[in-house]
């Protein structure tokens, strides 16, 4: 259904010659007697490039509606990814290159949201955090305590994190997946 530009707003999915774009970032400018431009950042969700796009106001989009579909985290072949709908029990796949460095977020049972628009898969939302056990640790150095001390471990899923000294090997840690912080220990 079509939008007028000025409705663009972050996270809005939108089609446009045959490409299918999410707003990343959104700028409106209005200068003094000319109209109002409007600068967005978008991510086409086919290829993950990220271009600026620059609309005058009035101008039209396409605004399209994205069906999101709860899948569970099954196994990673190497090149594929295979997740199971909760509902449905059927199998979608998708090509490990989509998911990037959040590929190490992953384990068994993770769920996850996949979004479709029609029966194409455009994108994913993780959860805010996911539990993980630490399966290695660096050795934390006696007596360093100045300046918040931390040590580099690395999770079940082969995610390395950064954690407190007090965390050792089999503690289960929670991590935000938004930038991989450690949050607590569970």
């Amino acid at each position: 259904m079509p939008i007028d530009v000025n409705q663009l707003r972050k996270g809005t999915t939108y089609t446009e010659d045959g490409e299918i774009y999410k707003v990343v970032n959104y700028a409106h400018n209005k200068t003094g007697r000319g109209g109002a431009t409007i600068r967005v950042t978008v991510r086409n969700m086919r290829s993950g490039s990220q271009i600026e796009r620059t609309y005058n106001s009035g101008n039209r989009v396409d605004d399209i509606r994205v069906e999101a579909t709860e899948v569970e985290y099954l196994y990673d072949d190497g090149e594929l990814l295979t997740f199971m709908d909760t509902e449905t029990y059927e199998q979608p796949q998708l090509n490990r290159s989509v998911l990037g460095d959040d590929v190490y977020f992953l384990k068994s049972n993770l769920k996850i949201k996949l979004l479709k628009y029609g029966e194409e898969i455009i994108d994913y939302e993780l959860p805010v955090t996911v539990d993980y056990e630490v399966t290695d640790s660096e050795i934390a150095i006696a007596g360093d305590t100045a300046n918040n001390p931390t040590k580099r471990v690395t999770v079940e899923s082969g995610l390395e994190v950064k954690v407190p000294l007090f965390v050792n090997v089999g503690d289960t840690i929670r991590v935000k997946t938004e930038d991989s912080s450690y949050v607590t220990r569970v």
